[in-house]
């Protein structure tokens, strides 16, 4: 075939007048007088009315998606610390004193036949808690002994004693109260404040976990994933000794100045693509990842190194005891990233299986006695320290687990899994403290009055942050998600 008639290939541009190719040209024009008539459409039945953040999105900027953000409305918190204890603290020898349940211990449990699904799972008789209530604080709250130390701020604590969750089981229930959702795939609550607010620091993550030190909660990752938004929300485990981040070092013989020259030509690689779309925004996250990373090995050293923090400081989070070091490091290390800037840190009690976290079902006393000496102390410091350097009102600290447990007793002297009723607890931020909301039933079994679902705790901590959960959006999937999906209500007691 004679080709002479045709233009030379190599001498034709790559791209159109408009940046885009021949093909993405077309398709867009063809997309384009559809979308008009919908967007009228739209527009008619009040889609555009509320100024969601999804609407006002930064068009896929991943280069800038973490730069500081104006809250939605005006509020105290600007840093969240949330405490996680995986496998599932019981209420009743915590926080929710319940006398009638220790009158009635040994008995079996009313009204069982109404609970079918804790019925099949061959419950025992009612357990009595082994530990002592008193009543502590100017507000009078009552606290287990399990928490000599964290009842002496128990005004500062805002006590919620009416939580309740939809699953039985550890991998669905820690997803739920981390994403919201039941199933993997979306983005947890850490995800949705850094995107709403980005982050103080741009040289160090937004949002930061920091895991047991016998491992992490089943389901791994996904409770600390992105989901279907930019991986650049997603969490970045620091570890409390050595590097902070694995291979965050870079290969010997590399230079800084190799490496910047690396990043920028990789950067200018990407505009030679032009601009940024929804097709390629894996790649402009990972691109921002090396940029992280990169700024990061100047400054994530000096941020974990606890050596620079005084022999007192140490003392009070229990650094020289070895029930309290671990937790107590992790403790440390949670204040001094949200003191540089860092938005949204989460730190585990418990890790791996059975005795290794909180879910007590061989033995409730050995189980939570283990977990509450190596945790109490070190959650007294941190709100102490957070105080004392005028932190506290502007840290956010929420204290829950995935479920409560049951108040029957499994194996004689355990306790099940129960999602019916169980306590969580939020401190600092523009909370009021030295208060109660809701409660369970006589025997702490479920929660009857002021119910607070996951979804409106979830809601209740984004307003902490100043964000509104009906309009922090993301667009996936043919409509604007939530974090409380189609739910949640603001817990508004919580403020006072």
């Amino acid at each position: 075939m004679d080709r002479s008639d045709q233009p030379n290939r190599e001498q034709q541009p790559r791209l159109t007048p408009c940046g885009r190719t021949r093909r993405e040209m077309l398709w867009q024009m063809g997309g384009g007088f559809v979308s008009l008539a919908l967007a009228t459409m739209l527009d008619e039945d009040g889609f555009f009315g509320r100024p969601a953040l999804a609407a006002t999105e930064r068009n896929n900027s991943v280069r800038n998606a973490l730069s500081p953000r104006q809250p939605q409305f005006p509020a105290k918190a600007k840093n969240c610390i949330f405490i996680f204890n995986y496998g599932g603290v019981s209420q009743v020898d915590t926080f929710d004193p319940k006398p009638q349940l220790t009158k009635h211990s040994g008995e079996r449990m009313p009204n069982l036949d109404a609970d079918e699904f804790l019925k099949i799972r061959n419950p025992g008789t009612l357990l009595g808690t082994r530990f002592e209530f008193q009543k502590h604080g100017e507000a009078g709250i009552e606290v287990s002994s399990l928490f000599p130390h964290l009842a002496k701020r128990i005004d500062d604590l805002c006590i919620i004693r009416s939580c309740h969750t939809d699953s039985f089981a550890h991998g669905s229930g820690l997803l739920q109260m981390n994403t919201g959702f039941l199933r993997q795939g979306y983005p947890c609550v850490g995800s949705w404040v850094t995107y709403g607010l980005g982050t103080e620091n741009q040289n160090l993550p937004g949002f930061v976990v920091l895991l047991d030190h016998r491992g992490g909660p089943i389901g791994g990752a996904p409770n600390w994933s992105s989901g279907f938004m930019p991986a650049t929300y997603q969490g970045t485990q620091f570890r409390t000794r050595g590097e902070p981040i694995l291979h965050l070092t870079p290969p010997k013989g590399t230079s800084s100045a190799q490496r910047r020259n690396q990043l920028d030509l990789l950067g200018k690689l990407q505009s030679l693509r032009g601009p940024a779309g929804p097709e390629n925004a894996e790649l402009m996250s990972r691109i921002a990842s090396y940029e992280l990373a990169f700024r990061m090995q100047a400054e994530a050293p000096e941020a974990v190194d606890l050596s620079k923090e005084s022999a007192e400081t140490k003392r009070l989070y229990g650094l020289d005891q070895e029930i309290t070091q671990k937790f107590g490091r992790r403790c440390l290390l949670a204040r001094r990233l949200v003191e540089r800037g860092v938005r949204f840190v989460q730190i585990y009690s418990g890790g791996g299986h059975n005795d290794e976290n909180w879910d007590a079902h061989g033995d409730v006393v050995k189980n939570h006695t283990l977990h509450a000496m190596e945790t109490d102390q070190p959650i007294h410091a941190l709100i102490t320290d957070l105080e004392r350097r005028g932190m506290l009102d502007e840290t956010l600290i929420v204290w829950t687990s995935e479920f409560g447990r049951t108040v029957t007793a499994q194996n004689g002297k355990g306790r099940d899994h129960s999602p019916r009723g169980f306590t969580s607890w939020m401190a600092g931020g523009g909370v009021k403290g030295g208060q109660v909301i809701g409660a369970t039933d006589e025997l702490g079994y479920q929660a009857v009055e002021n119910r607070v679902h996951v979804n409106d705790l979830h809601a209740t901590m984004l307003a902490g942050m100043g964000l509104d959960h009906l309009l922090l959006t993301y667009f996936h999937g043919g409509r604007d998600m939530r974090l409380t999906d189609v739910a949640g209500n603001v817990v508004k007691e919580v403020f006072g």
